[in-house]
């Protein structure tokens, strides 16, 4: 499992992106993600086979940023069909659950946060690709970071999502330059 990673968030903080368990992500999924839901129903049943991040800041022991990786293939009808033989395609990824506390969002850390969440899925997970339901509000933020969307765009109760993927290489995980597939 990759380590902790520190940057610069701004001059007088330093960011530190750890693995967390399940557990320590919920209170923002809640609060972020679905603030009508209970804490019992942003838990999902596939936690315990997740990789699970956090993003830290000095002397604040909560995470301000969480986000959770699956071992997850593209959804059937996404995969790459090469003459009459059975589908194939690059292992992949999915991130689920991304939540930044609004009182830290736009300094950058949740472009750090997926950073690291990308490296671990190629590196940790062995993914040539790294996808996500995206909320359709979001689709720009995940855009400006390299990610495409596939698929029609479809509902989860009132809100509307569209998926996105990225190719994963060492430089994507390791720079700020996205390549997408």
């Amino acid at each position: 499992m990759p380590g902790q990673t520190e940057s610069e968030v701004k001059p007088s903080a330093v960011l530190r992106i750890t693995p967390i368990d399940a557990d320590a992500t919920l209170e923002l999924r809640q609060s972020i993600l679905w603030p009508s839901l209970s804490i019992a129903d942003v838990l999902l049943a596939e936690d315990g086979n997740g990789l699970h991040f956090g993003a830290f800041v000095p002397h604040h022991g909560k995470p301000i940023a969480v986000i959770s990786l699956f071992d997850e293939p593209l959804p059937e009808q996404h995969l790459v069909r090469c003459g009459n033989d059975s589908p194939s395609q690059t292992k992949a990824a999915r991130f689920r659950k991304f939540a930044c506390d609004l009182m830290h969002q736009n300094q950058g850390i949740g472009t750090q946060l997926l950073q690291h969440a990308a490296e671990a899925a190629r590196s940790t997970l062995g993914a040539g690709i790294i996808w996500c339901d995206a909320r359709t509000s979001s689709s720009a933020w995940y855009k400006k970071r390299g990610m495409i969307e596939f698929g029609d765009p479809f509902y989860k109760g009132d809100v509307q999502y569209i998926r996105m993927k990225m190719s994963l290489d060492a430089d994507t995980c390791k720079t700020s330059a996205y390549n997408a597939i």
